[in-house]
């Protein structure tokens, strides 16, 4: 009689035994492997990387920084080079719905079981090191990236740049969005500081594209000490807008009649802008015609960005979560006409600027429905609406534990050509697409 050896690795589990057997128990232990939630730093998760063989992948790489605009110009990018017949890589985040968002294989969600055999790939290769949530979901999605032989990978900085996980990998281009304040705790408390954390992306004489037509001079600072070519919206490459169309061009390129990404969304037309300048960046090894432009904008939609959910009354879900983009939805919502009320469904995280974001919604808010999120680094509710009283609102102020007890509350006591709008947090309108959901189905 003869009996198996299983051999243990550094990780203490059998080598042909997975750690967990689904999932969200993955997703549960990630969140309490590390000893904090967030620590930015490349060497965890490159010497990971490097175990596994990941640090120099067959396809290439586009890296997206910025503090608003990321998961927009990442789903463009893929939109528009799918139409093109490329097989594409996804990596985003946070999620709205589920964890599976985040990875991407030619717009399709990875599978349940696929995440899990990535995860399972990357305990075994760690070893003592230790991983944040982050981290394991970045290491995964490079993983799984190379399991499918993909063309090209697009993928969004979670935080920063400099000192993201996603930075572990030289991009052929580096594409930054709109930059304001936000995350201080980690980047700094003023743009320049932020914009040089956001260069951390940057390589020597790999170009980068900037749709933030003012950017702060430490982004230009540090690609010329880097020798980045950098190309910015509005000095570098243009756009230009006509009843029902857009256009594009630069000194030697011009795109006319192209449609506009998203109705109600101005914002999107920079993001769209800078898009196109890095397609113009990689057109040699990757070429697109006009009309996989005018498909891929026509068809990109990417939810909880001035969402638009029809009913007797509607709701806009925006996960407006800083001043920047709390101000682009407001100047979006005064663009569509609402004969009634503004009922605003509002949830942030603790370490977001409550006051100069409640001060922006001001001017739209004819009541406040406060939410508790409950995740660790939610705000509750008292805390929030003790933020509106020193900024004089006491009026029409309501707090409840959950969106979706907002929402039901006010669809019965709104009246016809009111409006919600549900913003804050990805976790507040994660909530809000759930219960919408549920109801619909």
């Amino acid at each position: 009689m003869s009996s198996k050896i299983k051999s243990i690795s550094k990780s203490g589990i059998c080598a042909n035994q997975l750690r967990f057997n689904n999932l969200e128990q993955w997703l549960k232990w990630q969140e309490s492997l590390h000893f904090t939630a967030i620590e930015l730093g490349l060497e965890r998760c490159r010497r990971v990387a490097n175990n596994m063989g990941l640090l120099k992948p067959a396809h290439n790489v586009i890296s997206v920084a910025g503090t608003n605009g990321k998961g927009s110009s990442v789903t463009m990018l893929d939109s528009i080079l799918r139409h093109a017949g490329y097989k594409l890589g996804r990596y985003t985040s946070p999620h709205l719905l589920c964890y599976n968002e985040r990875i991407c294989i030619d717009d399709e969600f990875v599978s349940d079981a696929e995440l899990c055999e990535s995860f399972d790939r990357i305990d075994r290769a760690r070893g003592d090191i230790s991983l944040t949530y982050f981290e394991f979901g970045t290491l995964a999605a490079l993983d799984i990236f190379r399991q499918h032989k993909i063309d090209l990978a697009i993928l969004e900085v979670g935080l920063g740049g400099r000192l993201d996980a996603v930075n572990v990998l030289d991009a052929e281009v580096a594409l930054i969005t709109s930059i304001d304040i936000d995350h201080q705790q980690w980047l700094g408390d003023d743009r320049e500081s932020i914009g040089r954390e956001k260069a951390g992306i940057f390589r020597n004489k790999a170009p980068a594209v900037c749709s933030d037509p003012k950017p702060p001079q430490s982004l230009l600072d540090c690609a010329d000490a880097l020798g980045t070519p950098l190309f910015i919206l509005g000095r570098d490459y243009q756009l230009s807008t006509q009843p029902g169309f857009w256009s594009w061009h630069t000194d030697t390129v011009s795109l006319q009649k192209l449609p506009i990404p998203m109705q109600f969304c101005d914002f999107q037309l920079d993001n769209a802008a800078g898009v196109l300048m890095v397609l113009e960046k990689i057109k040699h090894e990757y070429p697109v015609s006009l009309e996989d432009i005018k498909q891929g904008l026509g068809s990109f939609h990417i939810n909880g960005r001035m969402q638009f959910i029809p009913g007797r009354i509607p709701k806009i879900l925006d996960v407006a979560h800083n001043s920047e983009s709390v101000s682009s939805l407001v100047k979006n919502l005064s663009k569509i006409p609402c004969p009634g009320q503004t009922h605003l469904v509002v949830g942030m995280l603790k370490d977001k600027d409550h006051a100069r974001i409640f001060k922006v919604l001001l001017s739209i808010a004819d009541s406040w429905n406060i939410i508790t999120l409950s995740a660790g680094r939610g705000s509750d509710a008292k805390t929030l609406s003790a933020e509106l009283k020193k900024l004089g609102v006491d009026e029409n102020v309501v707090e409840y534990a959950s969106v979706a007890h907002a929402i039901d509350e006010l669809d019965a006591s709104s009246r016809s050509g009111d409006r919600i709008v549900v913003t804050g947090s990805f976790l507040t309108v994660g909530a809000a697409l759930r219960h919408l959901n549920s109801e619909l189905n």
